[in-house]
């Protein structure tokens, strides 16, 4: 009983997308980043803050990753709650999922294999079109892939703030 009161009082205290378009909108009255700092992007968001959202580029960019951002907000959120209520660590966590053929599952975590060890090459951080390098699948695979590590939190999302290019992070590295 106790455990649904917890995550009832939780999906409550998720972050919202439209409070995140609201504090966009602070951009453009000269307050970038605040809804970078909403979803726990202390760093990016100070340097939104100090920059002006990166001369007003990255400010532009985050009006379409803002929904992605919420959505790896609210993740992270949610696994730390899991932990909590269950006395586990997060890194404890089982992930759970559909049991694939022998042959698939083999290829596939070898793919994540090779997308991990290309993400490590550049220090923790990792591009579609570098995963579609290292590995030889589709852009979609790909993409498919990094989006399962940021919904699970083993990554995050953002811009390279030289090209605006969507980079995945993954803090472990």
């Amino acid at each position: 009983m106790m455990r649904n009161e917890s995550l009832l009082k939780t999906r409550e205290d998720m972050n919202k997308v439209g409070t995140a378009y609201v504090l966009w909108l602070g951009g453009l009255v000269g307050l970038s980043g605040l809804h970078r700092l909403y979803n726990g992007k202390i760093w990016t968001g100070l340097l939104w803050l100090c920059s002006g959202g990166l001369f007003g580029v990255g400010h532009l960019i985050d009006l379409v990753l803002i929904p992605k951002m919420v959505e790896a907000h609210n993740v992270k959120l949610s696994n730390r709650l899991n932990a909590s209520t269950s006395g586990i660590t997060p890194n404890e966590i089982e992930i759970h999922r559909v049991v694939e053929p022998l042959s698939l599952q083999t290829y596939r975590n070898q793919a994540i294999v090779d997308l991990l060890k290309a993400a490590e090459a550049r220090g923790g951080k990792l591009s579609v079109t570098q995963g579609v390098i290292a590995t030889g699948l589709s852009f979609f695979q790909v993409e498919k892939m990094l989006q399962e590590m940021l919904r699970t939190g083993y990554a995050e999302i953002g811009n390279d703030p030289e090209t605006g290019v969507v980079v995945y992070d993954f803090k472990e590295m």
